[in-house]
């Protein structure tokens, strides 16, 4: 028979791989586009740095780059993967791209929101409608009523009315 003083390690040692295994984003049953994931963290400064080596542009309300005053437009703590997929954005649309809204307080919460670096806003323009509406698939409305659209690699673009709220969950093919 075995001793409560074995079994309880061992037991201990199965919850922990169990644990594991079966954590979101984690383990062995797979990853989609709903899962949050462990990615790297720019700085404004690294962000700013893709973004004008690429042709986007960015502009604040504020004039500030501040995370933590709504009326700045930050980079603080943006997801590599979303940076890219502005860039990859710019680079297939050959559109003209003022992204107007970062990692800043102010917007909605959740996993997967502008605070924790994997939403951009992007400044309206007939030229970004029409290859969003023309490229992507339109998925219906969102809660708020904004119609959605979704790119190829699940990438999520809400129209706002006065700007293209857009959920990057990968770099758009970079």
């Amino acid at each position: 028979m075995v001793s409560r003083m074995t079994l309880r390690p061992v037991l201990t040692a199965f919850a922990l791989v169990l644990g594991v295994l079966f954590a979101p984003g984690i383990g062995v049953l797979g990853s989609g586009a709903t899962e949050a994931h462990a990615v790297t963290k720019l700085t404004h400064a690294q962000a700013t740095a893709r973004f004008s080596s690429s042709g986007v542009t960015w502009s604040s309300s504020g004039g500030c780059s501040n995370r933590n005053v709504s009326t700045c437009t930050s980079f603080d703590q943006l997801n590599l993967p979303t940076a890219q997929g502005a860039q990859t954005l710019k680079s297939a649309t050959g559109c003209a791209l003022n992204i107007t809204g970062g990692t800043e307080t102010g917007h909605a919460s959740g996993t997967y929101s502008h605070w924790n670096g994997y939403k951009l806003d992007f400044a309206k323009s007939t030229c970004l409608t029409n290859y969003v509406k023309n490229t992507f698939t339109y998925i219906g409305v969102r809660g708020d009523g904004a119609p959605q659209y979704k790119s190829g690699s699940g990438n999520i673009y809400a129209d706002e009315g006065n700007h293209w709220d857009v959920t990057y969950y990968n770099c758009g093919g970079c």
